[in-house]
């Protein structure tokens, strides 16, 4: 059990900054009020709920890749549905497909927000990551006790444009691991970077040194968890089963994390906290253990260069806990056209976050890469603020 007492040592250092929070509201809020509330929150929310024309790929070791599709609709521009704000003029958009990657322990409904934009305004794919969503378990890693690496990602990227977009032009977004995966496909097929990608939307993501990612914590708490963390992951995801029992009985605890690794802003709304919370709740604790040497052997860097000449968004919080905006300054550095953005008051979501925002640097992009006519900002939509607009 000596891993297990490490595993609490770890953990606590990491939760330190979300503890007190959850102390707190523990003061004010029973735990039977806050699992109503969570109840509620489940049954109402309308995140997460848009689904497309199901697809699968395979990679090749033999892992199934899920994927939906939104398809064009010609009447999109001249008759928007009821909650749809208009982002392109009525003009049908080029014959483009934009291929969204998400980030570790999420899924492809982390772009609800710039799904619900978008849909049927331009041809998209969202896909879920090996052994997250909707997608199955890494072959590799059950069938021969393989982690993850960077590259096998981008080879499965690689696989679902095979398979949902085999032809034609491709913006490629990819949001944390999921930029990283863009990146480790144009390092393996930069020959389909060259004929087929028109443009590149790199958001709260890195190309390399995240080793030297400190996540708000203190030099010695920092030193500390790198030091026992892979192991304590280790042993953790060998009791799989024991482990998500656990993480069930301290959900405060893990809300406090979430929120705290997730957010910047005070005022995003509890359904949309609450349905970022689910998503990565439901990354099973083998699945962020096979996960998790990858993204410290991560170095894109040179892979870079294949953007270069391309329409480029790189978007970032500036309270980026996980993925640091030092680290997009650093790609924007090595891409001096690309358009750097820089959110003030956002974390690592910064999609869910401020979803206006990078709507609307999004639907720039597409303009940009020719994918679409020229852009018009979303105005007022899919607000996260409790509060709502003034």
């Amino acid at each position: 059990f000596r891993s297990t007492g490490i595993a609490g040592v770890a953990i606590g250092v990491v939760a330190a900054g979300a503890a007190a929070g959850v102390a707190i509201e523990r003061l004010t809020v029973g735990r039977g009020m806050r699992q109503k509330a969570r109840l509620a929150l489940d049954s109402t929310g309308p995140y997460g709920g848009l689904r497309g024309t199901p697809g699968k790929a395979y990679a090749e070791d033999g892992t199934e890749l899920y994927y939906e599709v939104d398809d064009l609709d010609p009447e999109a521009g001249a008759d928007p549905a009821p909650r749809r704000r208009r982002l392109f003029g009525r003009k049908a958009p080029a014959p483009v497909t934009v291929v969204f990657s998400h980030g570790y322990c999420l899924n492809q409904d982390s772009w609800h927000f710039q799904r619900a934009a978008l849909r049927g305004v331009v041809r998209s794919v969202y896909w879920d990551q090996r052994s997250h969503g909707r997608s199955g378990r890494g072959v590799a890693q059950t069938r021969d006790d393989r982690p993850v690496s960077i590259e096998e990602l981008g080879r499965d990227l690689k696989a679902v444009i095979d398979a949902a977009a085999p032809e034609g032009p491709i913006v490629l977004v990819g949001h944390s691991m999921g930029g990283m995966t863009v990146m480790a496909l144009a390092d393996a097929f930069p020959d389909l970077v060259r004929e087929r990608v028109v443009g590149v939307a790199l958001v709260g993501t890195s190309s390399g040194r995240l080793g030297e990612v400190n996540f708000g914590l203190p030099v010695a708490g920092v030193n500390a968890v790198r030091r026992v963390l892979p192991g304590v992951l280790r042993a953790l995801g060998q009791r799989a089963e024991l482990v998500e029992r656990g993480r069930r009985a301290t959900a405060d605890l893990f809300a406090g994390i979430i929120k705290r690794y997730s957010f910047a802003s005070r005022d995003v709304d509890p359904a949309v906290a609450r349905f970022a919370e689910r998503m990565i709740e439901s990354t099973p604790i083998d699945v962020v253990a096979e996960y998790y040497p990858a993204f410290n052997d991560h170095d894109k860097t040179e892979a870079l260069a294949h953007f270069a000449g391309l329409p480029v968004l790189v978007l970032a919080g500036v309270r980026d806990l996980v993925t640091p905006s030092e680290h997009s300054e650093a790609i924007a550095d090595l891409l001096p056209d690309a358009e750097l953005v820089l959110v003030p008051d956002a974390g690592h979501l910064v999609m869910l976050e401020h979803p206006e925002l990078v709507t609307d640097r999004l639907a720039d992009l597409l303009a940009r890469a020719g994918a679409v006519p020229a852009a018009t900002t979303v105005d007022g939509y899919g607000s996260t603020s409790s509060t709502g607009p003034g």
